[in-house]
């Protein structure tokens, strides 16, 4: 069973594309770079966030659908599952942060005076070195998390039969409930360290869960681009059915609103609470340019999605469905934008840039040459396994769930 579903050779072909357009991408990023270096890292960070996250959204989806069940999960597990082990690249791209970090040219709080009141009451946690060791702390238990889950599934396709493959399918589920609140604080912590300590005077207590929501909706999104570039081609073309793609686009369809759920809570509450630390982030939103990035996240990061994924035909079909998912995932990384870019800068003495200002051509060649890499590794991880858990219990009911009416 397994050699009837592994992914068709072109992904080979993909494969060399993406490294071809990484290649170029990292060589044009890095001339950038070494005339503008604090630049260079903001843009690298862009793409950063947007593809990793693409990557540690794919441990959570694991993780959730061997929690909630479903024939959805079935058939996107090995998606997410290769999407989840691209972390070491995504490691090895943390590593130039790491270094910008701890040369004191990425975060304008490396260069603030110790009686600043934030360096007071962080203390050493606001310090590179420990900035550092935060981070690998955080790679560690994600990839402890990728290994098991990634382990017990490739186990389970070489069980004798259900019986045995039932068990691994039990140890992994079994795993993913207490291990969910692990990673959620993990990506609270590390997205704090990576994003919101850019802005090192403002916080917020929804910080974390917006990745959380935010990443999940990228993963899916990928994942629904996947199908369809696999969907007509064998062995997907009989395993894919009009259900599946409905099913995963409600799910996009919820987090759609949560994404807006959760930003406009925190709107809400700085804006009920009336801070001056806290609302000093928003004031710079509110300028000219970057109010008008704000708008457009409103209306196509969320309305203009929200009504389109309201249709139920749109969401059954593969093509309609995999157009929304690709408009949204640029609309996420204008969001990442929209999070990064504003920020202190260190060249500008802790001052932020308006719109004209702060985009560059290089937050075009950091997430192209980051996502050219990924891609790679990615189809990579694909050709790996088979494109479905091929003793999986459940794979022939989700298989005809798929194809009902």
């Amino acid at each position: 069973m397994a050699e009837n579903y592994q992914a068709p050779a072109e992904l080979a072909k993909y494969r060399n594309i993406a490294l071809g357009i990484g290649g170029i991408g990292v060589i044009v990023w890095a001339a950038g770079t070494y005339f503008n270096v604090e630049q260079g890292l903001r843009s690298w960070l862009l793409g950063f966030i947007f593809w990793g996250g693409i990557t540690i959204g794919g441990i959570g989806i694991t993780m959730l659908q061997y929690l909630t069940g479903g024939a959805w999960g079935v058939v996107i597990r090995r998606f997410v599952e290769a999407a989840s082990r691209v972390l070491p690249v995504v490691f090895i791209m943390w590593l130039v942060l790491a270094w910008g970090t701890y040369s004191h040219n990425l975060y304008e709080w490396s260069h603030l005076p110790p009686d600043d009141f934030t360096m007071i009451q962080r203390g050493a946690y606001q310090t590179p070195i420990w900035w550092i060791i935060r981070g690998i702390i955080y790679f560690v238990l994600f990839g402890v998390m990728v290994y098991l889950l990634n382990d017990w599934s490739a186990k389970q396709d070489r069980s004798a039969d259900h019986e045995e493959a039932a068990k691994w399918l039990g140890k992994a589920t079994a795993f993913s409930g207490p291990t969910m609140v692990i990673y959620v604080i993990a990506i609270t912590l590390a997205t704090v360290d990576w994003v919101m300590s850019l802005d090192p005077h403002w916080f917020s207590t929804i910080w974390g869960l917006l990745f959380v929501a935010g990443w999940a909706l990228s993963t899916f999104c990928f994942s629904i681009l996947m199908f369809a570039l696999l969907g007509g081609k064998k062995p997907m073309d009989h395993v894919l059915g009009k259900r599946h793609f409905h099913d995963i686009g409600k799910l996009i369809l919820a987090l759609v609103m949560v994404w807006a759920y959760f930003n406009f809570s925190q709107l809400l509450i700085i804006y009920s609470g009336n801070i001056p630390e806290e609302t000093g982030w928003y004031l710079t939103r509110m300028t000219t340019g970057w109010f008008t990035v704000g708008m457009i996240l409103v209306l196509f990061h969320f309305a203009f999605p929200y009504l389109f994924l309201l249709k139920q035909d749109w969401k059954k079909n593969i093509k309609m469905l995999a157009s929304i998912s690709l408009f949204i995932l640029f609309m996420r990384l204008v969001d990442m934008f929209f999070l990064i870019s504003p920020n202190p800068r260190i060249a500008t003495h802790g001052e932020s840039l308006i719109l004209s200002e702060s985009f560059s051509w290089l937050d075009i060649a950091g997430p192209v040459a980051i996502g050219g890499i990924w891609l790679w590794y990615y189809f990579g991880q694909l050709m790996k396994r088979p494109l479905v858990p091929v003793m999986d219990p459940f794979l022939e009911k989700a298989i005809e769930h798929g194809h009902g009416h």
